[in-house]
């Protein structure tokens, strides 16, 4: 009598019908969780340097306003005037009530710029504020 091994009848391989769905739901993922680079700085600009810096965590609350050394500012994409700053900084406070101005100003400017931007700011009722520096080592 001879003897025979019995070997399973099913398929060694691996189910591969679903791969393009996982492949897709993976792309769907990563373009709804990446945030790409919206503004592009126009204004050169040197932060000043501070000893102790504390980080915002929430990013999404903050508008910026660049301040160059040639004096001129910017909002979003666009080099705006002084007068400009109330209405556009009011319109961000109607969208996002709670919106943080983080102000970018180069180590040189004048500090009358400075007082006029904050009182711009003030009466767009954007009373949240920060001052962006780097840290001294």
């Amino acid at each position: 009598m001879k003897f025979e091994k019995r070997r399973a009848s099913t398929k060694q391989e691996i189910p591969t019908a679903s791969m393009p769905d996982i492949v897709f739901m993976l792309l769907l993922f990563f373009m709804v969780t990446t945030t790409l680079r919206e503004v592009d700085v126009l204004v050169a600009y040197s932060l000043p340097e501070a000893q102790a810096i504390e980080k915002i965590e929430n990013k999404r609350l903050v508008s910026y306003l660049w301040v160059g050394k040639d004096k001129r500012m910017q909002i979003n994409d666009s080099i705006v005037l002084l007068e400009e700053v109330e209405s556009i900084m009011y319109k961000k406070r109607q969208e996002l009530p709670n919106v943080i101005v983080s102000l970018r100003i180069d180590k040189a400017a004048d500090m009358g710029l400075v007082t006029d931007i904050q009182q711009e700011l003030r009466d767009a009722y954007c009373l949240r504020i920060n001052y962006s520096s780097t840290i001294k080592l």
